[in-house]
């Protein structure tokens, strides 16, 4: 039975929404901005700066500036969280968090690269969302953003995913085979929601709380 969902996604194609609507079917906790605040709360910074740091490979520059302070009398210097505050050790936490998630279970999390911190577990059902280039830009535009900074973001956040997902777990973005399932959103949320509760229904279940089910909820 499956305990975790690990949902990983390219950027604009819907998966915060989708995500939403499979925890609330399971009774599930959502760890996606709940993520971002544990990850921001055990680093002691806020969680803009978090979100400016999610999924990113620090610069050469600043990794050439960090060793060389560490080899520097300066290291003695005290620094605000917020210098301290870098990708290596927002992995590292993120690390922590996840292995807490898995021992907790009845969670759906939502990248940051969980899927490959629970690579291992059977007990984890792992999904890859993905959508046409025009579809993500629709939906962006939809949510409220600029057609020309969806386009920028369009471009930009998933090759900083692929960067970040080289550097920390040595893997190709998306790695095909530790997925379950990939799907193309652009056939709409509500259908992208009942593909994954009947996979994972048909593959041996959820342990669910009493009273969820996955089938008979209405979709909204």
């Amino acid at each position: 039975m499956y305990r975790i969902i690990a949902l990983e996604r390219e950027y604009g194609c819907g998966c915060a929404g989708i995500a939403l609507v499979l925890s609330e079917r399971l009774g599930w906790k959502l760890w996606d901005q709940a993520l971002t605040e544990e990850i921001a709360a055990q680093g002691h910074v806020d969680c803009g700066t978090v979100e400016q740091r999610a999924e990113k490979v620090d610069g050469t520059f600043y990794r050439l500036a960090k060793t060389f302070w560490r080899g520097s009398y300066e290291r003695s210097m005290p620094l605000a969280e917020s210098q301290t505050f870098d990708a290596d050790c927002m992995v590292s936490i993120m690390e922590g968090i996840t292995s807490r998630i898995a021992n907790e279970g009845s969670a759906v999390v939502v990248g940051r690269g969980a899927p490959y911190f629970l690579r291992e577990r059977a007990d984890t059902f792992r999904v890859f969302l993905y959508a046409p280039h025009a579809e993500k830009i629709r939906r962006l535009i939809a949510s409220g953003t600029h057609p020309d900074e969806a386009e920028d973001l369009v471009a930009t956040v998933d090759g900083e995913r692929i960067t970040f997902i080289k550097h920390y777990f040595n893997a190709d973005w998306p790695t095909r085979c530790l997925y379950h399932m990939m799907i193309n959103t652009s056939i709409g949320n509500d259908k992208v929601v009942a593909m994954i509760l009947d996979t994972i229904q048909l593959l041996g279940g959820v342990d669910a709380p009493a009273g969820a089910g996955l089938r008979g909820v209405a979709l909204k």
